[in-house]
């Protein structure tokens, strides 16, 4: 279905999903050069009647003058399920309370806090810093979807208030991860930057496992809240694998992750969780991820 621009163009607003699929064989050699054995094409719901049916389907090989020679080989559908997917909107409009929380990048990349070229100074004017005006503009339109604004927050990348390097330790300082409303989450992240150490290096899995573990636990026992993770960054990561690793494995979970650049770093690889191209992330085990759970934007564009 499509709908008609000003312009006199039309535009696709939906579309099914049951596009034909192409499955190839290939006879496996030791030194990568594969030999193709022969292909199909067939849509889920073909491959779901093959299954019902206990029938197979012929393979094809390809000709260049355009014709195909029917194979002997058939493909069979041993097992068949059907797993529904949930979207953020899906989550919200079933009633979800959103739960918010924060993750703060304390690697020595960001400059020492006392000198003012550094992305993590506390202006004596009140000037937020580029950490603090994503805070204060993410948290306060969330917080009003929270019933009890009571925020998990964390740092990462630093040495904590014992020497220990630490890629997800409590922003207060304290046993409690939560803090109280916005206000508590600027309160602890100004404390954090006199007792905790830049660091590094820049790690992501460690936070979104933490809060892939809180979605997973609430999501087993019922509880319909819906979790967002802010991280706000300014580098590099150097674990860009396990990171998609961790983003996989948790997007079957109520969660979805805004990542906030911030300083002039180059943010390639944040486009890249990102997965607006249309190509969802894949882990080292070659798991597709199921839905897109991270958005990422940089902290000059939208100033």
């Amino acid at each position: 279905i499509s709908r008609q621009t000003e312009d006199g163009n039309h535009v696709p607003i939906c579309k099914t999903e049951d596009d034909p699929l192409l499955i190839e064989c290939f006879d496996f050699n030791s030194n990568g050069n594969h030999v193709l054995i022969g292909q199909l094409h067939k849509s889920v719901s073909e491959l779901e009647k093959l299954h019902k049916d206990r029938s197979g389907a012929n393979l094809i090989f390809p000709s260049h003058r355009g014709q195909e020679k029917v194979l002997k080989g058939q493909l069979f559908v041993d097992q068949f399920i059907e797993k529904e997917h949930f979207s953020f909107l899906d989550y919200i409009s079933s009633g979800f309370e959103l739960n918010f929380m924060v993750a703060i990048d304390f690697t020595a990349s960001n400059g020492t806090p006392r000198n003012q070229d550094s992305l993590h100074y506390i202006d004596p004017s009140g000037r937020l810093n580029s950490y603090q005006q994503a805070i204060m503009e993410v948290g306060e339109v969330i917080q009003f979807y929270d019933s009890d604004r009571r925020f998990p927050a964390w740092g990462f990348g630093g040495r904590t208030y014992d020497g220990t390097l630490s890629h997800c330790f409590n922003l207060n300082g304290t046993n409690a991860y939560e803090v109280e409303g916005v206000q508590g989450i600027m309160s602890a992240y100004a404390s954090a930057l006199h007792n905790v150490t830049l660091a590094g290096p820049t790690l992501f899995s460690h936070v979104i496992s933490m809060a892939a573990q809180m979605a997973s636990q609430v999501n087993a026992n019922g509880i319909t809240k819906y979790f967002v993770l802010l991280i706000i960054t300014d580098g590099v990561l150097t674990d860009i694998q396990e990171t998609m690793d961790a983003l996989v494995r948790a997007s079957d979970l109520p969660l979805s992750i805004l990542i906030v650049g911030v300083g002039n770093a180059d943010f390639k690889q944040m486009e890249v969780l990102d997965a607006d191209d249309g190509r969802r992330l894949e882990s080292s085990t070659g798991r597709v991820a199921t839905r897109d759970i991270v958005q990422f934007v940089p902290m000059q564009e939208v100033h």
